[in-house]
């Protein structure tokens, strides 16, 4: 996995000095350890860090071709670039090094803006067209790979993280007040926002051209649930089985060590199991675990790999949660509150140890509805079918405002949620169940000067733009795609692109490969959740393969003890960061002390909002300012 930025001074055609590339190239420098590389031609500076994967010797970046008219700096891997090769040498073009970013070179030269649709893989590209006088910066169609950008006409600085861009002199840092919303109903800022208001990221799917002429984005790539299949349970099991093993297959390329996670889950187990059918040697498998057994899945990962005789390699953690805070701070550039990202920084740390490069099971529970929430979701929804609007809102609207919040109650009475819920839509009941912080606690929580400057805005809009354009009118359909535009590629591929590449390490996810992910999109909804069973396909077509244990227990997050941390290990901190006086006019003073208060007590758990507050807190100390 590598690294990439670079400058383009489109509007005023001053050259890029070297140094400042350097400067820029030096952030992210553990994004790619092994080597650097910088391109400089008047008005275009492009760098690149690499972690060498692919052809060791010969696969030095910035790459240009024979005449320098195109140079390319990437982050990611293409899968099909041996076909794609063959393909190219059929029509005259010459290769001198073995490395996929040679094929995109050429790719581009042949078909243009074009080439991205036929890459197959996850990528970060900026491809600098020197005939034409633009770049061109493309994301791969999930949002694996991450790429920011400031555009003002004048200039276009672009970087792989954030903090690249912001090394440049003069770029603002006037936050977002619309993605600082957005984050504390998601714990995360959704592209194409960033939490700087002049601060972007290419959508995934799509590319940007810079060039004299202005700014554009091309859309080259969507996921459609529109073209439903009707087949057997067996031949759902025989397409999805020989479509997984090749997507697992073409993601064995490396000439480093390669390994996967294994968590013990029906996602990683999968992934492992192929491996070890692919592979024809052990696999290097990495799992670690907690002594909190509510938290902890070793039990299930050394089932796993007992099975397979993987070489395994786990660590009980003992995680230093102020500690590592700030390091993650840096790490994510943005405000980010997934806590999931503690034990995922940890078990790339322990995997780095022994591999280069690890398979993961992310996008499992998106694309085959795996999560709890699913199912609770299509019992909601059974309920609104039956039930006329007004009358809906006439019972559950005023049952949900008497009903007491009770966090400590045993969850038989715990109804509140799902009656505010059955009172709204689908998209907003649905919006609702997966907000860190709802809109009355946000009402609570933002200074009222803020929420005046909002003008109304409300996150719930982005949920609906999305549920729209899902291709179908099958409920739970539509909320996957929601999450595969949301949730997917701005919670889950950014807590593993991050985490990763903070200890150097490079993850590869078979699930989301996209022609499987096209696949699945053809299955019925009925086959992905049956009752309550979710990823029932999937688990159907993996019975042959990975234990009962494994496949049909309880799922357990990837989660680390909120609650108890704020209590304890982490009050002081959390109380000096949060309750100290603020002069910034973002938050009411008075919301977050009752916030503080009320979980303090143990009258409510408010552990999520507490935490999103502290995450953006402790991105303000580290980002907001620019560098005196």
């Amino acid at each position: 996995m590598c690294g990439l930025c670079g400058i383009f001074n489109v509007g005023t055609s001053e050259s890029v000095r070297q140094p400042l590339l350097k400067a820029m190239a030096d952030t992210i420098a553990h994004r790619g350890p092994d080597a650097e590389g910088f391109y400089t031609s008047g008005p275009i500076g492009l760098a690149h860090r690499r972690l060498s994967i692919i052809d060791l010797e010969g696969g030095q970046q910035p790459m240009a071709s024979p005449d320098c008219s195109v140079v390319v700096v990437f982050n990611g891997e293409i899968y099909n670039f041996p076909e794609l090769r063959r393909q190219l040498e059929g029509k005259g073009y010459t290769f001198k090094t073995k490395s996929d970013t040679e094929v995109i070179i050429y790719l581009y030269q042949e078909v243009g803006e074009r080439c991205f649709e036929q890459l197959r893989g996850m990528f970060a590209i900026a491809i600098w067209d020197a005939k034409n006088r633009k770049v061109v910066l493309a994301r791969d169609r999930v949002g694996k790979k991450p790429l920011f950008y400031f555009y003002d006409g004048k200039r276009c600085v672009f970087g792989s993280e954030m903090k690249a861009i912001l090394e440049v002199p003069g770029i603002p840092r006037e936050v977002d007040l619309e993605a600082m919303s957005d984050y504390f109903s998601l714990l995360y800022v959704p592209a194409p926002k960033s939490i700087f208001k002049h601060v972007r990221k290419v959508k995934p799917g799509h590319y940007a051209v810079i060039s004299d002429t202005g700014f554009r984005e091309v859309e080259y790539w969507d996921l459609t649930f529109a073209h439903v299949e009707e087949r057997s349970e067996q031949d759902w099991v025989e397409q999805l089985l020989d479509v997984y093993r090749e997507s697992v297959r073409i993601r064995l390329m490396s000439e480093v060590p390669l390994g996967a996670f294994l968590s013990g889950g029906v996602d990683s187990s999968s992934v492992v199991a192929m491996m070890s059918e692919l592979m024809g040697e052990p696999v290097i498998t990495a799992s670690i675990g907690f002594k909190d057994k509510e938290f902890d899945e070793l039990d299930y990962a050394r089932l796993i790999a007992e099975r397979f005789k993987t070489k395994h390699h786990d660590q009980v953690v003992e995680p230093d949660a102020a500690g590592i805070l700030d390091r993650l701070v840096w790490h994510y550039d943005e405000p980010f509150a997934d806590s999931s990202a503690i034990p995922t920084y940890y078990v790339s740390k322990v995997a780095r140890e022994h591999v280069t490069v690890a398979l993961s099971g992310d996008g499992g529970d998106e694309i085959f509805a795996g999560y709890r929430r699913y199912m609770l979701d299509v019992r909601e929804n059974a309920i609104r079918g039956m039930i006329p609007t007004a009358i809906r809102r006439a019972i559950f609207g005023p049952l949900a405002a008497l009903y007491p919040k009770a966090d400590w109650a045993p969850r038989v009475f715990r109804g509140k949620a799902t009656f505010e819920n059955l009172a709204c839509s689908h998209i907003e009941g649905y919006f609702r169940s997966v907000s860190a912080c709802r809109p009355e606690t946000k009402r609570l929580l933002l200074h009222p000067d803020v929420q005046r400057q909002l003008q109304g805005y409300d996150t719930l809009d982005l949920f609906r733009a999305h549920y729209d354009r899902a291709g179908t009118t099958d409920p739970l359909s539509r909320i996957q795609y929601v999450d595969v535009k949301t949730y997917l590629p701005d919670d889950i591929l950014v807590k593993v692109d991050r985490a990763s590449m903070a200890n150097s390490l490079e993850v590869r996810s078979p699930l989301l490969d996209h022609r499987f992910i096209e696949l699945t999109a053809r299955i019925p909804s009925s086959l992905k959740l049956k009752g309550s069973i979710g990823k029932y396909i999937f688990k159907k077509s993996l019975e042959k393969m990975v234990p009962d244990d494994v496949l049909y227990r309880k799922k357990m997050g990837f989660a680390v003890p909120l609650a108890s941390w704020l209590r304890k290990d982490l009050k002081p901190m959390a109380e000096s960061l949060l309750l100290a006086s603020q002069s910034d006019g973002m938050f009411d003073k008075r919301g977050v002390e009752r916030l503080w208060k009320e979980h303090q007590s143990g009258l409510r758990n408010r552990s999520t909002e507490l935490w999103t507050l502290l995450m953006f807190r402790m991105w303000q100390q580290r980002f907001a300012k620019a560098h005196v």
